[in-house]
């Protein structure tokens, strides 16, 4: 039982650390005695504290991974994937709360509530991630939306973020009603919600009569659920309008933590389920319409973050080619782009932060950006080029080995559209490399330095996007352990 107990004990941590983190702000921010003092950024140094105590407790249970196999398989499951995507998930949680303090500063940001919803929302996704039963990854789902819900609206002067809370509420809202709904169908045809139940009734299981309908509109209502959550097309309308209502730093959040737990899910749940054919079917048309939607929509923005919204659903479409083929190799594929993507979504947020402190907002705001800040300019048009997929950064291997990937598969026509898309999404990347480089603004901007935070961020995450092309083997054999142990 000890050992069962350290096995779960990053989570148990995580929890309490909320709480605690929860009651210190509500004493003392209403201290008459300190004068009602702004807590923000102390409660902020004490979330990132409590999420890489969480990543160490977690790197320190490795070991128990089979006790909690065998202890903690009825709701949730411990394996190397388990193990590897909840690294993964803190880690960015880890570098989106590292690149707030100075948000904090700059916008006069007060509500510490900010912080102690992060850490919460994480908590939820560190049980999504090893959720096992259907009950379990719905509450998982619903406890991390709920989270998201808040600190969308959680700049109260805005009207912009709280427009971006609420629309968030209900349409999420609306998604949760079609999942849960899916899920109680697949319960009322089978009679089973763990995973490993159904794989057993539904092997081999022909989609005829009515009692196989229930059974295939509840896999429709799950993906559409699914997809909603991790913004693909074609159920992304919330994402440009509320990536770009939101503050910065929460826009990061939802641009990388959910796609982490959420596919991660998927993932279990189309292996586990035994229903992967249906949905592979249905991610293999969702992926292409969200690489040609994001190509396309992207190169009629002129606001950074709608820009970035629409990249987001764009790297959505190429991380679910890897979904789609229902191979190990996909399941490699879309580890490895995850893992890329969430570096490069990290370091392109982090820049557009250090920009936000002169109230850049528009593209055309970039211009000369190259002759008064020469190192951010160099270092985000290294982004944008690892995000279009230019040889030799990280984001051309991740796309390079998604495309190979769904070749291998025999998804001949989902490779070759991805290599089109990837083509015409370079134009407004280069666009923003030709706007800092090469334009002269109608006025001239003078750049702030950045803060000591973000530069320590960026010069960890732009060192792996540029060398990753030299070693890139202890990833690849990483990604191949997780993808062999969710299929054992």
């Amino acid at each position: 039982m000890f050992n069962l107990f350290l096995a779960v004990s990053p989570e148990i941590f995580i929890i309490n650390a909320t709480f605690i983190l929860l009651i210190h702000g509500v004493v003392f921010s209403t201290s008459k005695k300190y004068d009602y003092p702004p807590l923000v950024s102390n409660v902020g140094w004490l979330g990132l504290l409590s999420v890489l105590i969480t990543l160490l407790l977690l790197a320190a249970g490795a070991p128990l991974l089979t006790i909690a196999h065998f202890f903690w398989n009825n709701f949730f499951r411990r394996d190397n994937f388990t193990y590897f995507c909840q690294i993964l998930l803190l880690l960015s949680t880890a570098g989106t709360i590292s690149m707030c303090f100075d948000f904090f500063e700059q916008e006069r940001f007060d509500a510490f509530e900010f912080i102690v919803l992060i850490p919460l929302s994480t908590r939820s996704m560190l049980f999504m991630i090893s959720a096992y039963d259907s009950i379990a990854m719905y509450l998982a789902i619903e406890l991390q939306s709920l989270c998201f819900y808040v600190i969308a609206a959680s700049k109260r002067k805005s009207e912009f973020s709280t427009e971006a809370g609420l629309k968030y509420l209900i349409l999420g809202a609306f998604s949760s009603g079609i999942l849960l709904f899916g899920c109680s169908m697949i319960y009322g045809s089978t009679g089973a919600t763990h995973f490993d139940q159904l794989a057993k009734i539904l092997t081999g299981y022909e989609i005829t009569g009515a009692r196989s309908s229930g059974i295939f509109m509840g896999i429709l209502f799950i993906a559409v659920g699914f997809l909603f959550k991790i913004t693909a097309v074609p159920f992304y309308m919330w994402a440009p309008d509320i990536y770009e209502g939101s503050p910065t730093p929460v826009t990061a959040f939802l641009s990388i933590a959910p796609k982490i737990s959420i596919s991660a899910n998927i993932s279990r749940v189309s292996i586990y389920g035994s229903y992967g054919a249906t949905l592979q079917q249905i991610f293999f048309f969702c992926s292409i319409a969200s690489m040609v939607l994001g190509a396309l929509a992207a190169m009629a923005q002129t606001k950074v973050k709608r820009l970035l919204a629409y990249s987001s659903i764009g790297h959505v479409g190429y991380i679910r080619t890897g979904l789609s083929c229902g191979t190990i190799e996909g399941i490699q594929s879309l580890l490895i782009g995850i893992f890329i993507y969430a570096l490069m979504t990290i370091d392109a947020f982090a820049i557009v932060l250090a920009l936000r402190q002169t109230r850049v907002k528009y593209i055309a705001d970039l211009g000369a950006l190259a002759k008064t800040n020469p190192i951010l300019a160099i270092t985000f048009s290294i982004t944008m080029f690892s995000y279009a997929g230019i040889p030799p950064l990280a984001g051309f291997c991740s796309k390079f080995y998604l495309f190979f990937a769904a070749l291998g598969c025999g998804a001949y026509f989902l490779a070759p559209v991805g290599v089109v898309t990837s083509v015409i999404g370079r134009f407004y990347y280069i666009r923003l490399a030709k706007r800092m480089f090469f334009d002269t603004p109608r006025t001239w901007i003078l750049y702030e330095p950045m803060d000591r935070d973000k530069s320590l961020l960026l010069a960890m995450t732009s060192s792996f996007i540029t060398s990753f092309f030299l070693y890139p083997s202890p990833l690849f054999s990483v990604t191949h352990q997780m993808a062999l142990s969710l299929y054992l």
